[in-house]
Parts: C-alpha cells; sequence; structure tokens
C-alpha cells in the first residue's frame, strides 16, 4: 500500500460505520460516485469543488465488472484496485469504496450524506431518480459543469489518434 493512500480505500461497511461517526459528531460528509477510468485534472477540480461542501469526501467507484456493464467491453483502461490508489492518493479524498452495482443508490443510502456531488455530464434528468431517494435522508445534490476537453472518453480517442 502507498504511504498517502493507507486506510483510505475500505469497504462498504466500514464507510457506513465512519458516516455514522462523522455524523454524530456534526460534520458534514459528501459522496460522489464514478469510473474515473484515466484520472485527469477535470477529475481533481471535481473532486476537489465536491470536498470543500463538507468535512469528509467519500468516492464511490465503479468496479471493473460495474465499468464494462456501463461503458462496454474494451473499458476499463485501468483496473479498480489501480483507480482506487490513484483516487487515495489526492488529498481532497478521504475513502474510497468500490461498488459493484450499476448505480450507487443503496450504498448512499446507508451513508446518507449531506452532499451527493456528480460531474456536469450527467444531466439532471438521468439523477431524478437518485435524487428522489437521497430526498428521504436531506441529502442536497450539487453537479459540476463539466471542463470543456477534459473528459475520459476525449482522452481515449485521442490516444486512439481520432
Amino acid at each position: 500500500m502507498y504511504k498517502n493512500t493507507k486506510g483510505k480505500v475500505i469497504s462498504a461497511r466500514c464507510a457506513t460505520e465512519i458516516a455514522g461517526k462523522l455524523r454524530q459528531a456534526g460534520k458534514k460528509v459528501v459522496v460522489t460516485n464514478g469510473s474515473f477510468d484515466i484520472l485527469h485534472a477535470g477529475h481533481v477540480e471535481y473532486l476537489e469543488r465536491s470536498r470543500r461542501l463538507g468535512d469528509v469526501l467519500f468516492v464511490a467507484l465503479n468496479s471493473d465488472s460495474s465499468l464494462r456493464r456501463n461503458k462496454g467491453r474494451q473499458r476499463p483502461i485501468i483496473p479498480q484496485r489501480q483507480r482506487a490508489l490513484l483516487l487515495a492518493a489526492l488529498a481532497c479524498v478521504d475513502h474510497v469504496v468500490i461498488f459493484s452495482g450499476d448505480k450507487p443508490d443503496g450504498f448512499l443510502l446507508k451513508l446518507a450524506p449531506d452532499y451527493y456531488t456528480k460531474g456536469g455530464s450527467f444531466l439532471r434528468g438521468r439523477l431524478a431518480e437518485t435524487e428522489r431517494l437521497l430526498a428521504a435522508v436531506r441529502c442536497k445534490t450539487v453537479v459540476f459543469p463539466l471542463r470543456k476537453g477534459l473528459s475520459t472518453s476525449e482522452i481515449i480517442k485521442k490516444c486512439a489518434g481520432e
């Protein structure tokens, strides 16, 4: 394990316990999720903005199988354990949890965060179901705009010479 990632990649069960203790201590919990297949500057900016909303940032990371179902057989480019370590190495990320579902809704309900964030590639309408679920735990959803030219899909196309 890398020095800066020690104890940051955790199970969903552990995350739920930590989040509960944080809320009891009056801390604001922020959760985001995604595949983070090729970590880039747009991701870092979005994660830093997410972290500033609260005291602790949990990142729910799509597993390899989940990513394959969502993005196609050619993905992931980087395996889940390596993606988790890259995210955990960022100062703004407090905890990383790998999840295998197509959507993190169950995990989000268990954590009951104060804020749930997404990057602008997810339109509000696509988040409607998740937002309704999170309203039950009084969670606010924040969508940050994308930075033009910074997306994993664009990076993959550029590498392929497209």
